[in-house]
């Protein structure tokens, strides 16, 4: 299965949960995302099926390799994004928004470039 943008959203949102709440249930990605339990519900089912994600019998999400993967990906960009664009002068809350939005579809090359450039 090809991972779209709104699963690496949701693999990305779980690893973020995971880190502050120490385990995620789908609840908590709804209240967190503020989507609706059945468009969540949809997506996990999705993402188990791809096996990106398992789900304890007790409702506790967990990232599995492949999914952690993804998510540490995403998230790695997310952060070095923002942080770019604010240094470039961008709102910080404005900056995070198009983080969001670019980190999808940016070239690992120009990603790199970038990431080379800040930390130099």
């Amino acid at each position: 299965m090809e991972l779209f943008k709104s699963g690496e959203d949701y693999l990305e949102r779980i690893l973020i949960l995971r880190n502050k709440l120490g385990q995620v249930r789908s609840i908590d990605i709804v209240n967190d995302m503020h989507f609706s339990k059945p468009s969540v519900s949809i997506a996990m089912k999705k993402l188990k099926e791809s096996d990106f994600i398992t789900i304890s019998s007790d409702g506790y999400i967990f990232l599995t390799k492949k999914g952690e993967l993804i998510a540490s990906k995403i998230y790695e960009r997310h952060v070095l994004l923002t942080r770019w664009l604010v240094n470039l002068g961008v709102d910080e809350k404005i900056a995070r928004e198009d983080a969001c939005k670019i980190e999808h579809d940016l070239s690992s090359e120009t990603f790199e470039a970038i990431k080379k450039y800040l930390n130099r």
